[in-house]
């Protein structure tokens, strides 16, 4: 584990480390005492660890908070050359942080694709993980609107790796502003603002502009998802120690693809099987606001989750 010099004091004190993996580090934000008990906060797809600056300094300080960059995001390292992007791998991450860090049981916060992968990790290694925090996101994906498509979806994931790798094009270096609205256009849920901050730490500056840290291989999201069936779903939710506590935004996102997003099948019905299942242990809460309603919102969700993270489960509830 190394440690850099720089200490930043824009949202909350804070230190930067490097855990070191065999494919190179990876990058991780850190507040509060390594004494409290832990929570791992795991960002989005092609987001980085900056999309928690807003929330962590309003949650309670008695917690030791950690925000990763996943491989190729962010400050982390890009996979070797011939090393896929796989769900699984992103699993694999988290369970190298913990061990980094010496941690035997913690919780972890999630958004988005960050709350599949802590989904994910919490049924592999349930005995590990306290609490799921779950930001407008499911731990896990349905196969039902993606069956025929699952194929697709892989081999697309091997031809983009290799066209990638491929490719003698040289890094596109671009002003903050093309970069900034692009990453608008492609994302209608996300402000100026926060986008602002995601580019602080998913952009390197050179000499005739910037260019973005994300590793080229990194496509779209369902590429490198793990689909699972409802039974396989209720299986994992089986294993589930963990006290789950979901928070669904209502102008959120419903699906992986846009195109499903207006069938909410899946969630009512992952919805009803952690209840029936975790009762007592998983708390539904619906809040207004976006996709990245921790972002822009992150007052209402630092009041729901500081208190889910200092209480004992609570039943489900709908503001």
């Amino acid at each position: 584990m190394q440690g850099t010099n720089d200490w930043f004091c824009l949202t909350g004190l804070f230190s930067e480390l490097r855990l070191a993996v065999p494919w190179g580090h990876i990058a991780v934000k850190v507040w509060g005492s390594q004494k409290n008990p832990p929570v791992l906060c795991l960002h989005g797809w092609l987001d980085n660890a900056n999309s928690f600056d807003r929330l962590i300094p309003l949650l309670p300080q008695d917690f030791h908070y950690v925000a990763m960059d996943f491989g190729g995001h962010g400050l982390s390292s890009h996979y070797s050359p011939g090393l896929p992007y796989y769900h699984h791998n992103f699993v694999s991450e988290v369970r190298r942080v913990a061990a980094a860090f010496k941690w035997t049981r913690f919780s972890l916060l999630g958004h988005s694709f960050g709350g599949t992968v802590g989904g994910m990790f919490s049924c592999i290694f349930p005995e590990m993980v306290d609490k799921l925090i779950l930001l407008d996101t499911l731990p896990f994906l349905l196969d039902s609107n993606e069956t025929e498509n699952i194929v697709t979806y892989k081999r697309r994931n091997i031809e983009h790796m290799l066209h990638v790798e491929a490719s003698q094009n040289s890094l596109r270096v671009s002003s903050m502003e093309e970069i900034l609205q692009r990453l608008l256009n492609k994302n209608s849920q996300l402000n100026k603002e926060c986008g602002e901050l995601l580019l602080q730490r998913g952009t390197t500056k050179m000499a005739t502009g910037v260019v973005l840290n994300r590793d080229r291989r990194l496509s779209v999201p369902e590429h490198s998802f793990d689909f699972v069936s409802k039974e396989m779903f209720v299986h994992f939710i089986r294993r589930l120690q963990a006290n789950v506590l979901l928070v669904k935004a209502t102008q959120g996102y419903y699906d992986v693809r846009r195109a499903n997003d207006e069938n909410k099948e899946p969630l009512f019905f992952m919805v009803d099987t952690l209840r029936t299942i975790l009762k007592e242990r998983f708390q539904y809460v619906e809040i207004p606001g976006n996709h990245y309603v921790h972002m822009n919102n992150q007052h209402l969700v630092a009041g729901i989750v500081s208190a889910f993270l200092q209480s004992q489960p609570r039943t489900a509830s709908r503001l």
